[in-house]
């Protein structure tokens, strides 16, 4: 087939939403992806769809749109979901300070404070150096580098979207898209090209402070077994994650973060740990930006996240077994959507969200271009 309602460029979890939003609406769609598999930030993170933390306002609604999409994807697509909930350590009166303050907020609902005792029942391995816990149960977990290829499989079998692999987009004139395997026609192109600055209308792309984030991962292998039965994060994500940070009750813990952990907050380590079907924990994360990040991975940065794990964390013997990067857009909001032509839309998370927000993110953008296609 040479002509499709919707042509959508790049093949991670923004793409993929924006596919399945468009089937939905029962147009006929094609996937672009210059690649052989999605490769990039999507496969290469937690697959931790983060409701509680993100930014209060559109982040925060796009979030929890996103997960209820989720929640219906996983079982027809056969994605395991390997853990629901969150559980933030707390181990400082000023972080217990900041999660009494976000449970009065609307964003609180349905999540509570507990007490260890109670937090250990979700983590048994939380160290006695917390005292306390925020407990949110809107969140799930995934493994990103197997989910995002049997979405793609799902899509193709169960919504006839076509997708063309190593396929590099060349130009968009609408309604033609010139591509590395010949042109097609398409109705509307949505343009997802993450981290990606090149390619067409790379021009005008212009979001305030637009870079490069780069970040450290890594799979942390117990020494026993031991069982997670929730995302953790600590005290480093209550002054980093949005939601939390940006509560006035926070910039007590900032300040005290900034003394007693600074190297921390130099390189941007907060905590995020997660549990793989093998007992494996994916351990993360650090922020540095550049626009074009270093490949290399200075053991000293692993550090300064594995020093935050072992604080919250009782696991002696725990060896770390995998290592990568991950990269992602980063800009000074979190969301970039724009019309670089009357049927073209063009969108990056410009923020390490996109597996938390793309779902409801694409539901809108396929509003607003119906509304031009009309």
């Amino acid at each position: 087939m040479r002509h499709f309602d919707i042509a959508i460029v790049g093949a991670g979890i923004l793409g993929l939403a924006h596919a399945l939003a468009a089937a939905r609406r029962g147009q006929r769609v094609v996937v672009l992806e210059r690649d052989a598999q999605a490769n990039g930030a999507s496969i290469r993170n937690f697959g931790f769809v983060t409701v509680t933390g993100q930014e209060a306002g559109d982040c925060w609604r796009l979030a929890r749109r996103s997960r209820d999409i989720w929640a219906e994807v996983v079982a027809s697509a056969q994605i395991p979901v390997l853990h629901s909930g969150l559980v933030v350590a707390a181990r400082r009166p000023e972080s217990e300070a900041v999660i009494e303050a976000f449970l009065t907020t609307d964003m609180g609902a349905e999540c509570q404070r507990l007490p260890l005792a109670q937090a250990r029942q979700q983590i048994p391995a939380l160290s006695q150096r917390n005292t306390a816990a925020l407990y949110s149960p809107h969140e799930l977990r995934v493994e990103s580098r197997e989910a995002i290829p049997r979405l793609a499989a799902w899509l193709a079998e169960a919504h006839g979207v076509e997708f063309r692999w190593n396929t590099a987009v060349h130009a968009v004139e609408s309604p033609s898209v010139t591509t590395s395997a010949g042109t097609i026609e398409a109705g509307a192109v949505i343009l997802c090209p993450g981290d990606s600055y090149t390619g067409p209308f790379a021009d005008n792309l212009n979001p305030p402070g637009l870079t490069r984030c780069k970040l450290h991962m890594l799979r942390v292998r117990p020494a026993a077994e031991v069982q997670f039965g929730a995302a953790l994060m600590s005290d480093l994500g209550l002054a980093r994650y949005r939601g939390y940070a940006d509560l006035p009750e926070a910039k007590p813990l900032k300040a005290l973060l900034d003394e007693e952990q600074a190297a921390q907050r130099r390189n941007g380590v907060h905590l995020i740990a997660v549990q793989s079907a093998d007992g494996s924990l994916i351990v993360g994360d650090s922020h540095h930006y550049s626009q074009t990040p270093d490949p290399f991975q200075p053991e000293w940065v692993d550090d300064l996240m594995l020093e935050e794990f072992d604080a919250v964390v009782d696991l002696p013997g725990r060896r770390v077994v995998e290592r990568w990067l991950g990269t992602y857009a980063s800009a000074d909001n979190w969301l970039y959507r724009d019309a670089p032509a009357e049927t073209v839309r063009r969108v990056i998370v410009t923020a390490g969200c996109g597996a938390s927000t793309a779902f409801g993110i694409a539901e809108e953008t396929l509003e607003e271009l119906s509304g031009a296609l009309t």
